[in-house]
């Protein structure tokens, strides 16, 4: 995956393509991946870095959505679980099973949360990841050490799923290329063309790299920009209303010891009406998350002071070592694209389904919709696609295609297990070039020749490319990222040539974007 020899595709070709994805998050990649494999002539153009924005700021969980089910959105519900074990089936190297347990210290909740996850359970069916069960208090503590003991009766576990949502998005853009696709970040799509009748026929597409732009022809255009929607639908119609309600939701990162267990935490009730997670993930505890209304999205959503200390007062709650802001390592934040409603109460209460809208241009828009049924919506959007622009109906091929980098055996990698099949061949290259089969930071395992495979093979083109997508650096540690930038932008700058003048200048826009991560 090159992004010189996708570029060249995509001013080569002057036929028109079957299908244009606008947005490289979990969605649009979803529909590439879904349109190039039933054979349809498919490109994906991403504003920034594929992921950048909400898609790589997940609360790291495949799920069916436990609080989904207190809602009674029991469709939705039993979509994403099945949505869930297709995501483990098809990338075992990215999803795998975690254990939560559910700490109850009031006499009715082992009860009343028991039963509901055995209802969880049942509407799993075949795609179940573990059995729940009602635990005492020895057995609670026993998985989880480091929680508050006093007044805690007991416990109920039960199973989900856990993955590297920015990884996971680069396999499935590697998958889409394997397909046929062609894909190209750092492409702003700043205009739609259309024919004497209004409708959609292309768009022009501003390369944020080289600075030229081009026309591309499309038999249709998907907008699946996430956050970014109403800007894509203001393009075809100025006049254009809001349909995304954007909510804000935060994460801390702490280190290991706070959790001490491969176990996570779930509370099922905070007090602004949402669930809170810890969750052991990649050596490191992620505690999340929060929900509030804001005005516009942004790609670099910064955590508020108010959601930090909120964070830290819930985890202080079921901890025995309360966590303060000194223990943090990063605070990270990352936009919902909800879709509005009349009668909202609040971001909290919005559905988490997906929209799908066909505009009078024909401009086909989906919005909404939660990680884990990401497949789902891809099949759903190409098929109304597929008849917008008169295409073949092909059918959806995504249930069984297996994920690049597939690997069932990928725990054998260690700290390279999330590439999958492409664990060895990083290997090959720390033997050929020892000098990069060493790590970037004492306090972090990512290795050297993973930013020249991220170069060379997954489109990595900026520090922040590496250290918060490719790696996750700057999601698990961001003061350790920022001493890490030197090094990257000069392995980056070997790899595309750059000069001096390059290195220092991402060097200071990185540190720059470090800053709103690291709390004080």
């Amino acid at each position: 995956m090159n992004r010189e020899e996708m570029l060249g595709r995509m001013a080569a070709d002057e036929g028109p393509w079957d299908i244009v994805i606008i947005g490289g998050g979990a969605t649009g990649l979803g529909v590439a991946v879904d349109a190039a494999s039933r054979g349809h002539k498919t490109l994906l153009l991403e504003q920034s870095d594929f992921g950048k924005g909400t898609s790589s700021r997940s609360t790291k969980l495949a799920h069916g959505g436990v609080r989904y089910l207190r809602q009674g959105n029991v469709a939705l519900v039993m979509e994403a679980l099945k949505e869930r074990g297709i995501m483990r089936a098809n990338a075992p190297h990215l999803v795998s099973d975690q254990r939560f347990i559910v700490p109850t210290y009031d006499w009715w909740e082992t009860p009343f949360y028991g039963i509901g996850m055995k209802i969880y359970d049942a509407m799993a069916g075949r795609y179940g990841f573990g059995p729940s069960r009602i635990l005492s208090k020895e057995e609670t503590l026993a998985h989880i050490p480091a929680l508050h003991a006093e007044g805690l009766n007991g416990g109920v576990q039960y199973y989900d799923g856990k993955f590297d949502d920015a990884r996971y998005l680069v396999h499935l853009a590697r998958t889409a290329v394997e397909q046929g696709a062609t894909l190209l970040n750092y492409a702003r799509v700043v205009g739609l063309t259309k024919n004497g009748g209004g409708l959609v026929t292309g768009l022009v597409v501003e390369d944020a790299e080289g600075g030229g732009e081009y026309a591309c022809m499309a038999k249709v255009v998907i907008n699946a920009t996430g956050p970014f929607t109403d800007g894509i639908l203001r393009l075809d119609d100025p006049g254009a209303g809001s349909i995304i309600a954007p909510s804000q939701g935060v994460h801390l990162v702490f280190d290991a010891s706070f959790l001490a267990s491969d176990t996570a935490i779930m509370v099922p009730h905070t007090p602004d009406d949402r669930v809170m997670f810890a969750i052991p993930w990649h050596d490191h505890v992620v505690v999340g998350t929060t929900d509030h209304e804001v005005e516009q999205a942004s790609l670099e959503p910064e955590p508020t002071e108010e959601d930090i200390d909120f964070l830290l007062d819930t985890a202080g709650r079921y901890l025995e070592r309360k966590p303060t802001r000194a223990d943090v390592l990063t605070a990270f934040a990352g936009i919902r694209p909800l879709v509005a409603a009349d009668d909202s109460k609040g971001t909290a209460v919005l559905s988490r389904e997906h929209t799908i809208q066909i505009s009078r241009s024909g401009l086909v828009t989906i919005c909404g919709g939660k990680w884990t049924t990401y497949r789902r919506m891809a099949e759903e959007v190409v098929g109304h696609a597929e008849t917008v622009a008169g295409l073949e109906e092909w059918p959806c091929v995504t249930k069984q295609l297996k994920l690049h980098g597939y690997h069932e055996e990928a725990d054998s990698f260690g700290p390279l297990a999330v590439y999958g099949s492409d664990a060895p061949e990083i290997r090959a290259l720390c033997e050929q070039r020892p000098e990069l089969d060493r790590p970037l930071h004492v306090d972090l395992p990512y290795l050297k020749a993973e930013v020249v495979w991220a170069a060379r093979y997954e489109m990595a083109r900026t520090v922040d490319d590496c250290l918060a997508r490719r790696t996750r650096a700057l999601f698990l540690n961001a003061g350790a990222a920022r001493d890490m930038a030197p090094e990257v932008a000069s392995l980056l700058a070997a790899e595309r040539g750059k000069d001096e003048e390059w290195v220092q200048e991402q060097v200071r826009v990185f540190r720059g974007i470090c800053e709103p991560y690291m709390v004080k």
